[in-house]
């Protein structure tokens, strides 16, 4: 099978088991919108930064200074590497982890499998994947416009959901953040 095909494969994966994830996880919202927007945040960052990335990698400007196979081939073990830390994240919260900022009825604080070493996995895998999604376009350009506008909008995410976690499980999860 040829890298490209390869590419779009693992490509097409991500994307299905994004939109699996969505419909499987996601819970309508408490009384409180703990998750201040930032999933509809993030993905309209996501669609305009993959869109102008995807415009840049089709113009001669900002051309990775290594061959453009090389280039694919890393950026796919990225974004596969990525699918895979997230979706073990997913596993490993089993039916606490949805896709908006929320503290289940009964919710249980997670810290083994890979929250045991990183303390965010799953939007850990979802940047990895982002990485190498702006590296497969071979295009520096490409990776910034993808990757910069999407950490950012996950780091706010991220913060969101801290303050959740910390109002929540207090002393616990601030030890687990040590």
């Amino acid at each position: 099978m040829k890298l490209g095909n390869i590419f779009l494969a693992i490509n097409l994966a991500w994307f299905l088991s994004e939109i699996i994830i969505g419909r499987i996880t996601y819970q309508k919202p408490a009384q409180s919108n703990a998750d201040k927007k930032s999933l509809r945040h993030l993905w309209l960052t996501i669609i305009f930064s993959i869109i102008a990335g995807l415009f840049m990698r089709f113009t001669n400007i900002g051309t990775l200074p290594f061959g453009r196979k090389t280039a694919m081939a890393l950026g796919t073990l990225l974004i596969l590497s990525g699918l895979i830390l997230r979706w073990a994240a997913v596993f490993t919260l089993g039916r606490y982890f949805t896709s908006n900022v929320q503290i289940l009825e009964n919710h249980r604080f997670i810290n083994k499998g890979v929250y045991r070493f990183v303390r965010h996995p799953a939007y850990a895998g979802s940047l990895l994947s982002f990485l190498g999604l702006g590296i497969a376009f071979n295009n520096g350009l490409s990776l910034l416009l993808i990757f910069v506008p999407i950490f950012f909008a996950f780091k706010r995410r991220i913060t969101i959901e801290e303050q959740v976690l910390e109002e929540h499980f207090g002393q616990v999860y601030r030890q687990y953040k040590k």
